[in-house]
């Protein structure tokens, strides 16, 4: 009785945009959190190897002395203090670059929200708009039997 109307938001295109660059925002991000997870588990295993050679300090101390092997010993220790060093710039460039990372898909994700609470409007807009057409139609449909009716008697 009815042709159906078929709802067309005019800024799909924009929001399907959206939607990819939230994929993409998201993937940065995950890419991110995994190379800072890397950055510090490398960290950890500078730490762990420093201990080491802290323990084998220890251990060189006592008993017979080795001056070669407690110099080898010290040179090695500095040596992972200068990579620990290194390495937690590593781990702060990936933190920040995380924290980057993290904004971008914040911001992605409010724009897409942003378009979508616009096609949510214009949906309803549009239920809205056919049922006046609709509440219209009948009216008319109504008024016309009506009329018949009242033609007939006549």
């Amino acid at each position: 009785m009815f042709a159906l109307a078929k709802f067309v938001f005019s800024l799909q295109s924009i929001l399907n945009i959206k939607l990819k660059m939230e994929t993409q925002a998201k993937q940065a991000f995950a890419a991110a959190k995994n190379r800072l997870d890397e950055e510090e588990q490398r960290l950890e295993e500078l730490y762990q190897r420093k201990n080491s050679y802290e323990e084998r300090a220890k251990e060189l101390l006592q008993g017979t002395l080795r001056i070669r092997d407690i110099e080898d010993n010290k040179n090695a220790i500095l040596m992972m203090d200068a990579y620990i060093a290194d390495q937690l710039r590593r781990v702060e460039a990936a933190r920040e670059r995380l924290e980057y990372e993290r904004e971008q898909m914040t911001e992605a994700v409010k724009e897409r929200k942003t378009y979508e609470t616009l096609r949510e409007q214009a949906f309803e807009e549009f239920l809205q708009d056919e049922n006046k057409a609709e509440s219209k139609a009948v009216d008319e449909l109504v008024s016309y039997t009506y009329g018949q009716r009242m033609a007939e008697t006549v």
